[in-house]
This record gives C-alpha cells, structure tokens and sequence, in this order.
C-alpha cells in the first residue's frame, strides 16, 4: 500500500497541483472501477433476496462510481494552471468535486429513507441466501479498505474532497454492515427488519454527508487562517532583523496550493528603509516558497521612544481590564498644544460580549480618566486567525 502513496506523491510537494492531480485521479479510478463491481454484486445479492434495502445500497454503490468520476474530473481541472480568466488558478474545483460527492451522498440518504419508510408501512418478506451474505461480508471488507485508502490519501496531500471520499466508503462500510446483521436477524429470528434497518442506513448516510458538505463549503465560503500557520508566518517573519511585530493578517484561499495573503509589519521609524524594504522583500519570498502563499506586506512604521513605549504598555493593559482577550497594535501618538491624540488598533474577536461601539467607548472613557488631554482614535479589527474567539 505504501507504493501507492509513494506513486502519488513522487517525493514532491504535498501541495503542488501537480502531486494533487495525481493523487485525486488516482483516488478516482480505483473508486470507478471497486464501485461498479460492488453495484453489480449488490444488485444481484437484493434480487436473490427480495430486499429493497440491499437494491437500495447497491445503487449507493453506483452513485458512488459517480462520485469517483466527479473527484477525477475535478482533480484534473484543479491541476491547470492559471489563465487569462481565472488568474487565482483553479484550485477551487477540488472543492466543488467535494460539495458535489456530499450533495450525492445525502441525495441517496434522502432515496433510501423515502424506501425504507414504504418498506416499514408495507412489509415485505426477505428471501435469505447464502450467496447474498458473502456477497455483503466481501463488499463490507471493500468499502473498509477504500476508507483507509482515501483516508491516507486525504491526509497525506490535505484534501477535503478525498476526505469526503473517505467518509463516504466508512459510511457504506457501516450501512452494509447493517444490512449483512439484518439479513441473518430475518432469516435466523424471523425479524422483519428490513425497513427499519434501512432507515438506519439512511440516517447514517445523511449525516456523513452533512458532515463532508460541511468540510468542503467551509473553504468555499472563506474560512480563517489555520493558528498553526499563522503562527509559522508570525516566526518566519519576526525572525528577520527590523521586524517589530505583525498584524492584521489577512488570508484568501484559492486552492491547495494556491492561496493569497497580506499582512501589516511593525518596522522602526527612524530604520533604513531601502534595507527594510529589501527584509519584507525577502520574507515575501520565503513564504511562498515554504507555504505557497503569494504575500503583499505592509510596512507600518512605529515610533519606539520611552513615552511611546510606556503608554503603549498602559493602553494595552486598560484593554486587558475590559477583558483578557483584547489586544491593541499600530500604536502611536502625535502630541499638540492642547491635546495628544492617541492612534491604536483593538482586535476584537467575534461574538464577542460588547459590540464595537461599546468597546471603543470603553477604553475612551479609561483614557480620558488617565488624562483629559488625550483624544483617542480607535479603530476596531477582528482577526482572521482560527482560534479568535469569545471563550
């Protein structure tokens, strides 16, 4: 099984649309082909049998063939390069060849439920067969390899779509399982449970598709920053010389692979900037060959003098005492004759208890108590980082 693994990823980049293509039409293909076989020895098990729950699954099986062909053709599509109309790539097809596996599985939960329910209202005896059983027992070992095998392959490259795939072939794994259990119950007990055990099928079905349509429209819609790789961005770029801090951290997803990204960098005002262009530069580089983000960096320079520093500290700790989750950046003060104003961003996370207004109320009036010389100037972000949160 290793080979296969090997074969896809070639030694390469997990990421590459080169490696993903390889991986999801391989994926594809043994889904074609293991599908059909298992359609066809599931048609013939439900007609030795009279079941409408084993008919039922093994035209699961044949939407699942289909399904394979929608992961290979959107792998195919996802790997070609960008072009006059689609400059982002086309990465985002493997994300709709997984919403399209999802509407497919929960389209056969919804057939094999409406089934099941005329099969409890009518009931209908169940013909028993030897042939049938082993039949089952065999597709049961089947759908469970294919789970592994989409499993590792879904992990091994990070896709959603094979993921989906795999959720897919455990839940027919399961289902048929059922079906093998309700076979012998009827046969061995006399217990019409065909259409109860088909039912149960289904609702199984219906929530494994939920689940995979779910992890597929997340990326679809715009979903934050993973926390483990903002926090590999926040050290690759404070690890070079004059960066002070960064913020406001913005990321686009256009694709495994194939991703955008901006972010604010804290620089020292009084620094050269012919060399901190040259550093911001630099990291703009490093971050798309490591991560394969194309990244624009805004440089924000900040003064570092005692005041600053010292205000800057009580501000942040003002913060705090509203709630323990709020952070402040782009911190700075222009002093005038009458009046100082203080500049700051406040990074609020969503849902949190206070809205926007109230929360820049707040720390105006723990500013305004400090001195009545300040005006504040407050500008409130929310982070894009997974994990940003109201605890």
């Amino acid at each position: 099984m290793d080979a296969f693994f090997r074969f896809c990823l070639g030694g390469g980049d997990p990421q590459a649309p080169e490696t993903r293509r390889r991986c999801g039409v391989l994926s594809g293909g043994v889904g074609i082909g293991l599908n059909l076989l298992l359609f066809l020895g599931k048609l013939l098990a439900g007609i030795l049998t009279a079941s409408i729950a084993i008919t039922a699954d093994a035209f699961n099986n044949l939407t699942d063939a289909a399904s394979s062909i929608v992961t290979l053709v959107g792998f195919r599509l996802a790997g070609q390069e960008a072009d006059e109309e689609h400059p982002f790539g086309h990465g985002r097809m493997e994300y709709l060849a997984g919403l399209a596996v999802s509407a497919l599985i929960l389209l056969v939960g919804v057939e094999l439920a409406k089934s099941s329910v005329e099969k409890i209202v009518h009931p209908q005896p169940v013909d028993f067969s030897v042939l049938s059983a082993v039949i089952l027992a065999v597709s049961v070992g089947v759908k469970l390899w294919m789970f592994w095998f989409n499993r590792g392959l879904s992990r091994a490259i990070q896709s959603a779509a094979l993921a989906a795939t795999a959720a897919d072939s455990l839940s027919d794994a399961v289902a048929t399982t059922t079906l093998l259990l309700g076979l012998l119950a009827g046969h061995f007990l006399d217990l019409p449970l065909d259409g109860w055990l088909g039912l149960a099928v289904a609702l199984f079905i219906l929530r494994a598709g939920w689940g995979a349509a779910k992890d597929t429209m997340d990326p679809l819609l715009g979903r934050p920053m993973d926390p483990e790789l903002a926090a590999d961005i926040d050290r690759i770029a404070l690890g070079h010389e004059y960066i002070l801090g960064i913020h406001d951290l913005v990321y686009h997803d256009y694709g495994p692979g194939r991703a955008m990204m901006s972010f604010h960098a804290e620089v020292p005002a009084d620094g050269d900037f012919l060399e901190i262009h040259d550093v911001i530069d630099h990291i703009e580089r490093e971050l798309k060959a490591k991560h394969h983000i194309e990244t624009s960096i805004h440089m924000d320079p900040v003064v570092r003098d005692g005041r600053t520093e010292a205000l800057r500290t009580q501000v942040a700790e003002l913060a705090r005492d509203i709630d323990p989750v709020l952070t402040i950046h782009d911190f700075r003060i222009t002093a005038g004759p009458i009046h100082t104003n203080i500049l700051f961003d406040v990074v609020v996370p969503y849902g949190f208890r206070l809205s926007d207004g109230e929360v820049r109320a707040a720390l105006t009036q723990k500013l305004k108590e400090l001195s009545d010389r300040y005006f504040p100037v407050i500008q409130v972000d929310h982070s894009y980082v997974e994990g940003q949160k109201t605890p």
